[in-house]
């Protein structure tokens, strides 16, 4: 006497097919994860320099360098224009001169953060451990 089956039915058989429908669910919820996080992770983050609303100067520190960032002019170290190529070798200079020498940067809104910080990078790099941020001066009424 067999439990579980009627009389006179075979016994049944493995599914020799996979179900595909739970692996193809998976698979469409990964896509969705990765279109919704892809622009999140694509993102750079926004760096809005105030503008000077004062006319009052900061205190001069022992050594300054002003280095200002353009997308139209490149690159300026204290209003003299330079090459890119040249600013790992005026970094390096300004720090063996000073060790105490601090970089002021003036960046334009529209760079790229990541270029900001390949240059904060450099100067670190150089030896130069005091680096800020300066606003720029705003335009006179006329």
């Amino acid at each position: 006497m067999s439990f579980g089956r009627l009389p006179g039915t075979r016994p049944a058989r493995a599914i020799g097919d996979i179900n595909v429908t739970p692996l193809v669910d998976v698979v469409l919820v990964l896509l969705v994860i990765f279109i919704v996080s892809a622009p999140l992770m694509a993102r750079q983050m926004a760096l809005e320099l105030p503008a000077e609303k004062t006319a009052t100067p900061a205190p001069a520190a022992a050594s300054v360098v002003t280095l200002e960032l353009d997308t139209r002019s490149g690159l300026r170290w204290n209003g003299e224009v330079v090459p890119e190529a040249a600013l790992p070798d005026r970094l390096r200079e300004a720090a063996q001169r000073d060790p105490a020498t601090e970089l002021q940067l003036r960046a334009d809104a529209s760079l790229p953060y990541g270029r900001v910080l390949a240059i904060i990078g450099a100067a670190q790099a150089a030896g130069l451990r005091r680096v800020g941020f300066t606003a720029r001066q705003p335009a006179s009424p006329r």
